[in-house]
């Protein structure tokens, strides 16, 4: 197309995914009341069974507003993200060949999936993290946590789950476009192991150990997951490799019978 045409189809794809996300927004405020109790339900559990002081708390008048926006804007996003994936992938998709076509349509089917996977798990363990986080308040102090800092970590915590849950789809990527092999990455299991460990200390939003092992366990699994991928891909690869070569062999041969006759 030219580059007028390319635009217009850019600007489409756009209007298509924000009407989606404005949508997928306003169903957020509609269940923001509840989102924020369930969020706030780990502070709320502080003071009903473990019996010490905890209370979240807005610090200006315009607080409630920003925070319902905000949250809104976020639960949006999340529930329309297949959509605009998808108009994403419409848009690049027709200068793509068919073998990278299936590739990033595959890419997107996967990783939306686990990247809802990480904020579902991120999900579970807030109770947990916000828990082990109060118990290093000394006694006699109470917990009077801002809504809007506290927001930002839950915030924080889900979105380093999600993200952290697509980096071995990434790998697996860069392994089908030829990038890397399946034993580069295997040779490298002790830097891998390191660096997981080192991005889950660094993404994980509190100072506990727990946050960090089940943000750093998961990613473990899906980047062996991944390698076992990335070998069985290049071994299919090999073969492939080899039957073409095969075959250049033979005609070559019977080109060469053809000429000798």
């Amino acid at each position: 197309m030219a580059l007028k045409e390319h635009l217009k189809e850019a600007r489409n794809r756009l209007f298509k995914s924000a009407i989606a996300v404005v949508i997928c927004t306003v169903l957020g405020f509609l269940i923001y009341e509840p989102v924020l109790e369930a969020l706030s339900a780990p502070v709320v559990d502080i003071n009903e069974r473990e019996g010490r002081s905890a209370a979240l708390n807005f610090d200006t008048a315009g607080s409630p507003f920003d925070l319902m926006v905000q949250v809104s804007v976020f639960l949006g996003l999340i529930l329309s993200s297949p959509i605009w994936l998808y108009q994403l992938w419409a848009f690049i998709t027709p200068g793509l060949k068919t073998k990278e076509r299936r590739i990033s349509l595959s890419f997107i089917g996967v990783a939306v999936p686990l990247f809802l996977a990480g904020i579902f798990l991120a999900w579970l363990i807030l109770p947990n993290a916000v828990r082990v986080l109060t118990d290093f308040t000394p006694s006699g102090f109470s917990n009077i946590i801002t809504v809007s800092v506290f927001i930002t970590f839950v915030l924080r915590l889900m979105l380093a789950f999600g993200i952290a849950f697509l980096l071995p789809v990434v790998l697996f990527g860069l392994n089908m476009v030829g990038l890397v092999s399946g034993r580069q990455i295997l040779k490298a299991w002790r830097i891998t192991v390191f660096l997981v460990c080192l991005f889950a200390a660094m993404a994980a939003p509190g100072a506990d150990a727990m946050s960090m092992f089940y943000l750093a366990v998961p990613m473990l699994l899906l980047f062996f997951v991944a390698i076992g991928l990335c070998l069985l891909n290049d071994k299919r690869r090999a073969r492939r490799t080899a039957i073409r070569e095969a075959d250049v062999a033979a005609n070559a041969d019977q080109a060469s019978s053809l000429e000798g006759l």
